[in-house]
């Protein structure tokens, strides 16, 4: 996926990149772009997503000199970005929307980072890029997949190198409940179901079938419990939750994969 070429901002007025920033409108990503310009002011969720970055910031290496970062659903580059301010060597940032990828160039180019690469693609494509990286970015994505486990299962395999940023909406209790290695399909000496699937805390992803918050593609609302049992079951350690939705993970031996493989289909070439 070879990044677009574009062209060097000659213009770098403010009234220059106003214009260029409206005509790429609506926006996302709050991004300050300098000069007095922000990209989205007037987001319904505040300044958006500088607020939540700012919560789990500290939880990241301050050093990524050397490293390289893959960020899936880059939008309009927020978080590549901010990985090239911690001296990232390579970024890349992909995403399947070509008006979120024309925002995210004239971010990092408007912001000094014109090293950062934008591609079109998505989560299902990512064994096409042909490596892998020390961290991977899938923040708010995950929710918007009609196969979520398989976009798990397809990062882990294909271009996860060492850390996972995992974000994702979540919905239910907080409570995390351990249930055991193996289900029986009864209680012992009965016929009614083990109780613990009526756990709060049990492992629960909530199918949306229409709507949620007036989004169409918001498919999916796991639990906690169910976020880091995904997240586990795909080959990824949670070492921390860094805010209420984000995790920090590390890579880890795939459950069961000795047993056969955990996609439910091998991973798509590049797109012709």
């Amino acid at each position: 996926m070879a990044d677009a070429p574009r062209p060097a901002v000659r213009d770098r007025s403010a009234e220059s990149l106003r214009a260029r920033v409206e005509a790429l409108a609506p926006w996302f990503h709050n991004i300050d772009l300098g000069d007095g310009i922000m990209t989205a002011p007037d987001h319904f969720l505040g300044d958006y997503p500088a607020f939540k970055y700012r919560r789990f910031a500290d939880a990241l290496p301050a050093d990524l000199t050397g490293k390289s970062v893959l960020d899936i659903g880059c939008n309009a580059g927020f978080h590549a970005i901010a990985m090239a301010r911690r001296g990232a060597a390579r970024v890349l940032g992909i995403d399947s929307d070509p008006r979120y990828l024309e925002q995210a160039r004239l971010a990092a180019d408007t912001l000094g980072f014109p090293q950062i690469e934008f591609a079109k693609g998505d989560v299902y494509d990512v064994a096409s890029l042909g490596e892998t990286f020390d961290l991977v970015i899938f923040m708010g994505v995950l929710y918007h997949l009609r196969h979520p486990l398989l976009a798990l299962d397809l990062i882990r395999e294909h271009v996860a190198g060492d850390m996972l940023l995992f974000q994702t909406m979540q919905q239910g209790s907080v409570a995390v409940f351990d249930p055991p290695a193996d289900h029986p399909f009864h209680k012992p000496g009965t016929f009614d179901p083990p109780a613990y699937f009526d756990e709060p805390g049990y492992p629960k992803m909530h199918f949306i079938e229409r709507e949620f918050a007036g989004d169409w593609s918001n498919w999916w609302a796991p639990n906690a419990a169910c976020s880091q049992a995904m997240l586990r079951a795909a080959g990824f350690a949670v070492e921390a939750q860094i805010e209420a939705e984000t995790y920090l993970c590390r890579i880890a031996p795939v459950p069961y994969a000795d047993l056969g493989a955990g996609a439910a289909y091998p991973a798509r070439g590049a797109r012709s």
